[in-house]
């Protein structure tokens, strides 16, 4: 695993969420499914430092994505992209759903609709991360090359 690809993963999810999650989600409070009291590209600061929301989902998005892109980045055609899919449609609303309330003391949230919502939002995150993985030169490596 190469530090380079750490940090291409990184600046690939924190993009995405960006301009792929977010942009998905100006869709959905334009069309009502997100409350408009929830909007995209939110400002309000998240504690304890006061950064604005928009910085955190982003930063929280590019770990992500460097947790995912020394597996996912490694893989061809088809499977590299749905692979990403699934990832962001799988993982990450499963512990936004189930670990995050649990670490926090919190119930778990109400699932439906909001789960389906999630898994579409964060699908739309993995699809971005691979795309600018992709435009930043990450390369599955070559046979007998290390990682």
């Amino acid at each position: 695993m190469s530090l380079r690809l750490l940090l291409l993963g990184f600046v690939a999810g924190f993009l995405a969420t960006l301009l792929f999650h977010q942009s998905l989600w100006y869709v959905f409070n334009q069309i009502g499914l997100i409350p408009m009291s929830r909007p995209a590209w939110p400002t309000d600061p998240v504690p304890p430092l006061g950064v604005p929301s928009l910085f955190s989902k982003a930063f929280w998005g590019g770990l992500w994505g460097l947790v995912f892109s020394p597996f996912l980045a490694r893989l061809s055609g088809q499977a590299y992209w749905l692979s990403w899919i699934l990832a962001g449609a799988i993982a990450l609303p499963l512990v936004a759903f189930f670990v995050v309330p649990a670490a926090k003391g919190l119930d778990t949230p109400p699932l439906w609709p909001r789960y389906l919502v999630s898994m579409m939002l964060n699908a739309t995150w993995g699809l971005g991360t691979a795309v600018f993985l992709r435009l930043l030169g990450a390369r599955r490596p070559t046979q007998g090359a290390s990682a």
